[in-house]
C-alpha cells in the first residue's frame, strides 16, 4: 500500500527562500522518507501536476506563486560509511542543512569541506548547484550520490562523471536531469589533508592571524568570519548569496578589456579562458549600495542583491536586468543570474 502523503494546500513559502519573497504553493509536501516520493510518483494527479523540488530555498527568486506541488526535501542524516583510496566517505541525506554537515564533519576529525564553510542551504542541493567558494568546488571532494527518478520511480546511484560538474552547473539543471530528486550525498574527504588557501584573501586572513599551518577547523573559521564580515544574514536581511556568476571570457577578451580597465580584476582558467570578478563589474558601474525600490544592492558586497523589505519578485529582476545592462554596455561582458528564477 501507499503511504498516505500530508498534502498541504495554497501553502505560504515566504519563509522557505532566503530572499523572503511572499509566495504560495498550490500544493505542498514536506518530503521526509524516499518513499514518499515513490507515492507521489504513483499518484495520477499529483504525477501530472508541475513541480518544484525546494531544500533551504538559497538558490531561488519567487516571481509568482507556484501552480503545482513543491516537494520540501527534509530527509535527516549523517554518518561515516566507509574508507576508500586514502579517503573517509560521508554520506549526508538531502534536507541535512549545509553549514551544520560541514562542522559536524569537522567535529569528526575531517578535513576536505571546510572552505565552503557558510554557504546556505542544504545538502541535497549542494551537487545541483557545485557549489563553490575560496578556491573549492562540490567536485573537489565528491564522490556519489543517490537520486530517486521522478519518471520511471527507481532509485540511481550516479558517480562525478555521470553528475557533468560544471562551474556553477551539473545534470540536474538540464532538461535531462530535471527528474532527478537527490535523495543522499556521499563525499570522499582525504586522510592525507592538505589545506587549500589558494585563494588570496583566505590566505591573507590566515597570514594576519599568525597562523602558519592551519587545521581544518582554523581554515573554516577564517572562512567564516570573512562571509560574516562581507555578506548580510538572510535572517535579517533577505538575499540569495551571490546573484550573478563570475562571467568567464577568451583571453583575447580579457586582454582587451585590460588594455581598456588595467586593473580588471580577473584569473585565468586552465583552458586559458580568464574568469572575471562579477562583483568588481557591478561596483565600478555604481550599484554597490543603490536600490530600486525595495530591492537593493549590498553596500558591503556587489555581488548580492538584498530584499530591503517588501520587495517582490519582480522588484529583484528589475533590478537585475538593470545591472546586466550597465555591465553589457560598458564591459560587453553578459552576467549571468545564479538562481533559479519560478
Amino acid at each position: 500500500m501507499q503511504p498516505i502523503l500530508p498534502i498541504l494546500h495554497d501553502f505560504p513559502l515566504q519563509s522557505l527562500n532566503t530572499f523572503g519573497i511572499a509566495a504560495r504553493a498550490r500544493h505542498y509536501l514536506r518530503v521526509t522518507d524516499g518513499a514518499q516520493l515513490a507515492a507521489a510518483c504513483a499518484d495520477p494527479a499529483l504525477a501530472a501536476l508541475p513541480r518544484l523540488v525546494l531544500g533551504g530555498g538559497s538558490n531561488l527568486l519567487f516571481t509568482r506563486d507556484f501552480d503545482g506541488l513543491v516537494l520540501h526535501m527534509a530527509l535527516a542524516g549523517r554518518a561515516i560509511v566507509g574508507q576508500l583510496d586514502g579517503a573517509t566517505l560521508v554520506r549526508a541525506q538531502a534536507g541535512e542543512n549545509w553549514h551544520g554537515f560541514v562542522q559536524w564533519t569537522l567535529a569528526q576529525g575531517l578535513g576536505g569541506l571546510e572552505n565552503l564553510s557558510l554557504i546556505p542551504g542544504t545538502v541535497g542541493a549542494a551537487p545541483i548547484q557545485n557549489i563553490g567558494a575560496y578556491g573549492a568546488e562540490i567536485k573537489d571532494v565528491f564522490h556519489s550520490l543517490t537520486a530517486f527518478d521522478m519518471a520511471s520511480g527507481e532509485l540511481r546511484t550516479l558517480g562525478a562523471a555521470e553528475c557533468r560538474f560544471g562551474y556553477r552547473d551539473s545534470l540536474f539543471k538540464h532538461p535531462e536531469g530535471a527528474r532527478l530528486v537527490v535523495l543522499d550525498v556521499t563525499f570522499a574527504l582525504p586522510r592525507d589533508w592538505q589545506p587549500n588557501v589558494r585563494y588570496a584573501e583566505l590566505a591573507q586572513a590566515l597570514i594576519e592571524a599568525g597562523i602558519g599551518a592551519p587545521t581544518p577547523r582554523q581554515v573554516s573559521d577564517a572562512v567564516v568570519a570573512i562571509r560574516q564580515r562581507k555578506l548580510p544574514d538572510p535572517a535579517v536581511i533577505g538575499n540569495a548569496g551571490s546573484f550573478f556568476k563570475n562571467p568567464v571570457v577568451s583571453g583575447e577578451q580579457c586582454e582587451r578589456l585590460l588594455a581598456a580597465f588595467p586593473d580588471l580584476v580577473h584569473h585565468r582558467q586552465p583552458d586559458g579562458s580568464e574568469k572575471l570578478a562579477a562583483g568588481w563589474l557591478i561596483d565600478r558601474c555604481g550599484w554597490k549600495g543603490r536600490s530600486m525600490g525595495a530591492a537593493g544592492v549590498y553596500p558591503k558586497q556587489a555581488l548580492v542583491l538584498v530584499n530591503n523589505g517588501g520587495a517582490r519578485g519582480e522588484d529583484v529582476v528589475q533590478l537585475a536586468r538593470a545591472i546586466q545592462a550597465d555591465v553589457a554596455q560598458r564591459y560587453g561582458v553578459q552576467l549571468e543570474p545564479e538562481p533559479v528564477f519560478i
